[in-house]
């Protein structure tokens, strides 16, 4: 089975596109002979992405240096993209950014990383998707969330809203998609692993890591199966594993255990016991 919009006639829109995952995709629906536009703020990384993604086999290559986080940006852009080729068949909501945080830290840390990692997918979905539900074909929107989205774990609460309310919104994309007369498109949430791009802020890959074709062969593996959560694993951690940490987490909730029990040296030995298959 494949998805019905991995074709080569659909236009594929990727944020954070110069790099690291979305880079990867941009080179895989470039394989698919698609039309591909690759978004970026870095204009430097842009002039050679656009090479890298004509030399992977894009019908049509258009690069654009886009903030996602302002909505005329994007709006810009969408209309861009329709003038030049139709419409949008794929959007990837993938331009992210991590630093540090703390819950009682600096305002500006949280919108920073607020504007990007949510309030940028908010923007493109919001501005791109009436006019690819208007073209009555196929498509897709893919957000890239993150496992700490999910578990929330401490050191960096900023991003860890960011991706839950990511998360939480494109479920709910997904259930307005499926309820809408005529609307072919799908949403789905990219759940990476860990992986070795820019934002590990580390100069060689680690044995743990996925490269980010890995995972770009994963997700699309996983939408052709139909997949809305694509759970990615990496050298480290299965899938099982990842399973039974998100378990846990919601069994806080559950068993009424303190916020982050994970991390809770009352609780260290239970979740010892509950990972090794023991309770």
């Amino acid at each position: 089975m494949t998805h019905p919009a991995f074709n080569s006639d659909s236009v594929a829109v990727i944020t954070g596109g110069a790099s690291g995952i979305g880079l990867a995709s941009a080179k895989r629906f470039a394989g698919m002979g698609m039309r591909v536009v690759v978004v970026d703020r870095d204009e430097e990384k842009l002039a050679a992405t656009e090479d890298a993604v004509r030399a992977a086999g894009a019908a049509e290559v258009m690069t654009a240096a886009v903030d996602v986080s302002d909505r005329s940006q994007i709006e810009a852009l969408e209309s861009q993209v329709t003038d030049r080729f139709g419409g949008t068949d794929i959007l990837m909501n993938n331009a992210g950014i991590g630093g540090r945080s703390n819950c009682l830290g600096p305002t500006e840390v949280w919108q920073a990383i607020l504007d990007i990692n949510f309030k940028g997918p908010l923007n493109g979905v919001q501005v791109f998707a009436p006019g690819m539900i208007s073209r009555g074909k196929p498509g897709a929107i893919i957000n890239t969330g993150s496992k700490q989205g999910i578990t929330t774990p401490p050191g960096n609460p900023a991003y860890n809203v960011s991706k839950a309310a990511l998360k939480a919104y494109t479920e709910a994309l997904a259930h307005e998609f499926r309820n809408t007369e005529g609307c072919k498109l799908t949403a789905h949430l990219l759940i990476p692993g860990f992986v070795f791009t820019g934002i590990t802020s580390l100069s060689e890959k680690p044995p743990a890591a996925w490269t980010a074709e890995q995972t770009a062969d994963f997700f699309i593996e996983s939408m052709n199966r139909g997949d809305f959560y694509i759970l990615c694993p990496d050298n480290d951690v299965a899938r099982d594993l990842d399973e039974k940490r998100m378990a846990w987490a919601m069994g806080d909730i559950i068993e009424n255990r303190p916020a982050l029990s994970r991390w809770h040296p009352d609780y260290e030995e239970a979740f010892a016991a509950y990972i090794d298959g023991k309770r």
